[in-house]
């Protein structure tokens, strides 16, 4: 993947529309075509050109919202992260007042390996900080960052702030492995496995076992 420009990088003062609410508007509305580009077509090839065709407009008004081809991939990645946290959520909240969080979380899943919602961008862009973490480091920052919350929310609440965020941490650092699995090898078995294991670790933390 090369986020390119296309041309010139942009010029100071080339490329700040937020001081009205109309510019906002304009911009957000050009972030969530790009987003919805980016989830079907994935990350390879991305470059101004291709989200101006997307969002039916040109690279230089692309120019004039965002702050080049990097800031808009990140910001699209970003949007495209909330939509999947979004529905994560609403399916480990769906279950009864009381239920587990071993099955709150078990609920998470199929959200997290549905390709509708973007799965593969998401982890390519993950791979994108391994594999060039000076230019991509805050994109995986920037994950464990809006993930955490959302996982620390589900816990008990009247567990201490640090044992949530320990708990948070053990989750999503689980799932993204079992992620990994099941990409790697196509199989399910062994994501099965992991989360069965997982479930009973979060079942001893809330003393269900």
């Amino acid at each position: 993947m090369d986020a390119t420009t296309d041309g010139p990088p942009a010029r100071a003062g080339y490329r700040r529309s937020t001081g009205s609410s109309r510019g906002e508007a304009r911009r957000l509305d050009l972030l969530e075509r790009v987003t919805d580009d980016l989830a079907v077509n994935g990350l390879v090839d991305f470059s101004l050109r291709r989200a101006a065709r997307a969002a039916g407009t040109t690279h230089k008004v692309l120019l004039y919202h965002f702050d080049g081809a990097d800031d808009l991939l990140a910001q699209a990645i970003r949007r495209l992260r909330e939509r999947r946290i979004g529905n994560a959520m609403a399916a480990a909240t769906d279950p009864p007042a009381g239920t587990p969080l071993s099955a709150r979380v078990r609920a998470i899943w199929p959200v997290l390996i549905d390709a509708a919602a973007g799965l593969r961008v998401l982890d390519q862009a993950i791979g994108l900080t391994m594999y060039d973490p000076a230019r991509y480091a805050p994109l995986g920052r920037e994950a464990t960052a809006q993930y955490l919350p959302a996982l620390e929310a589900l816990c008990p609440a009247e567990w201490p702030d640090d044992r949530k965020r320990e708990v948070a941490h053990l989750i999503l650092g689980s799932l993204r492995g079992f992620l990994i699995d099941w990409l790697t090898t196509g199989e399910t078995a062994g994501a099965e496995a992991g989360l069965a294991v997982l479930g009973r670790a979060l079942d001893r933390e809330e003393g269900l076992e």
